[in-house]
């Protein structure tokens, strides 16, 4: 297959499936799972080879030295014994999500699929299963499209190669731990912590990263052709509908990453699948496919379809930690409301603990939004963007990327406005009292073009009145919701009709 120029390739448009459904999870599972250690645990094989810092202080306290017990030695102990890909499924759909997957790999060079050009997989180590094969026919036989995410370019970078009493130095672990490189810089092992900016396209590790990570050669062609094969394996063997880019993939040559999205859209033409590619920052060119904002979303209404990423946990952990806190649910029904309601898609993340279950606080959580869903997801589901997207007092700080650390506090007098057919629905982030007032909608309406106003949930006609350009509407005595209470005004279409 001849790879194309990008002139080719930038034609991405979001599938109508991804429109409709707008609600997906996914899973950070893996080998950092039994330490579970953290903060952000899936950086904890990357932190416990770093001298001073705290992992590497519990890893030498709890394992021993990571010069006698590394990385690869936790792989016996990931043994997924209590793994059920149908459980899995079926509480993400009972969650509303409309599509859902594993991580198939992450930064430590782990596959979790059966794979035939990388013997450290999970198939043939570890829990001795095939988890993606499994996870992606749960969830097509659930009627959901199937993701899975890339992080395996940042596997040039995440290990010391250079460091010779540890194992990511030795050359019978490279397919693990990526082939050495940087070896001049000797025993040079210690954690040296560089202030960064969010945003900055590398996430925030304590506040804190490595100045060696900055220092570090490009990826050689040998890495490339990995991690091309290893992207090629996945879309023959399990045909996903969404491939999800880490920020690591900025630093691939550019030739692969064409090579890449030739092959996935003339493979996905030939399986008649609407195929979707996400990535961070500008790692694709404008056009390639969907830019996803880690930790964050936008203040504004956006022109462009988008999707933002969330976790379950309180941001701290990104996988399962022993001890975690977690969200509320009212948190992250708002963060998906308003993500929505500028034009974007949200992805939530969920941590497995090590044999393979979903800690009781986390399934809580996914069937509490999908309660909420049940009862409101016409406001969430198949709806395109109003000509406002919010008003209220409480704004966004931040915008983009990592501005989820800046936390807000909804209110019920905060709006997000969403659109179906001939319906808008005014969305009060939180449970009105008496009264429901909308500054926006009359700006934008003809005289006569409100046909009648219902709260989602309740049949009986809600009062409303019209003061200047303000719509007051009456919410006295009916059952509101205390995470978000949906408002559905239906309109006449007064010209043209």
């Amino acid at each position: 297959m001849k790879t194309k120029e990008w002139s080719e390739l930038l034609n991405f448009t979001t599938p109508e499936w991804l429109r409709k459904k707008k609600f997906g999870i996914y899973t950070h599972w893996g080998i950092w799972s039994v330490p579970a250690f953290g903060p952000n645990v899936t950086w904890y094989p990357y932190k416990m080879y770093q001298e001073g810092t705290p992992q590497y202080a519990f890893h030498c306290k709890k394992y021993g030295h990571p010069g006698k017990f590394g990385y690869k030695d936790l792989i016996p102990l990931f043994n997924a014994e209590k793994f059920d890909a149908d459980e899995w499924a079926e509480l993400f759909k009972e969650a509303g999500a409309g599509f859902a997957g594993p991580i198939a790999e992450h930064h430590d060079g782990f596959s979790m699929w059966n794979s035939s050009v990388n013997k450290w997989n999970a198939a043939k180590m570890g829990p001795k299963r095939d988890i993606v094969g499994e996870l992606e026919k749960a969830i097509h036989k659930q009627g959901m499209e199937f993701l899975t995410a890339f992080h395996h370019a940042e596997n040039w970078k995440f290990f010391p190669h250079w460091v010779k009493e540890y194992d990511t130095s030795d050359p019978e672990y490279a397919g693990l731990y990526g082939e050495a490189h940087n070896q001049e810089w000797g025993s040079e092992k210690r954690y040296m912590p560089q202030p960064i900016t969010r945003g900055c396209g590398i996430p925030q590790i304590d506040g804190f990263i490595d100045q060696q990570w900055f220092r570090q050669d490009l990826p050689s062609k040998q890495f490339c052709d990995l991690w091309f094969e290893k992207l090629r394996e996945v879309i023959d063997g399990y045909h996903p509908d969404y491939i999800y880019f880490d920020f690591g993939v900025d630093y691939i040559q550019d030739a692969y990453k064409r090579k890449f999205l030739t092959y996935y859209q003339e493979t996905a033409r030939k399986n008649r699948q609407d195929i979707v590619v996400s990535y961070k920052g500008h790692n694709f060119p404008l056009g390639a496919g969907l830019v996803l904002l880690e930790q964050g979303r936008y203040s504004d209404l956006m022109y462009h379809d988008w999707i933002s990423e969330t976790t379950v946990d309180d941001g701290e952990a990104w996988g399962y930690m022993e001890d975690c806190k977690y969200k509320s649910v009212k948190t992250l029904i708002h963060f998906l409301i308003d993500t929505v309601s500028k034009n974007g898609c949200m992805i939530l993340n969920v941590g497995p603990k090590p044999d393979g279950t979903i800690a009781e606080e986390a399934k809580e959580i996914l069937k509490d939004m999908g309660k909420w869903l049940e009862k409101y997801g016409e406001a969430i589901y198949d709806t395109v963007p109003w000509v406002e997207a919010e008003e209220g007092p409480t704004k966004l700080v931040a915008d983009g990327s990592f501005c989820e650390m800046d936390k807000v506090e909804y209110t019920a007098r905060d709006i997000r406005y969403t659109m179906k057919d001939k319906n808008i629905y005014a969305i009060c982030l939180g449970a009105p009292g008496k009264e429901v007032r909308l500054k926006t909608l009359l700006y934008h309406l003809y005289p006569g073009e409100i046909k009648s106003i219902f709260m989602l949930g309740d049949e009986k006609e809600l009062d409303w009145r019209q003061e200047g350009y303000e719509l007051a509407i009456s919410t006295e005595n009916r059952k509101t919701d205390e995470n978000a209470t949906v408002i559905k005004i239906v309109r006449n279409m007064v010209y043209g009709e």
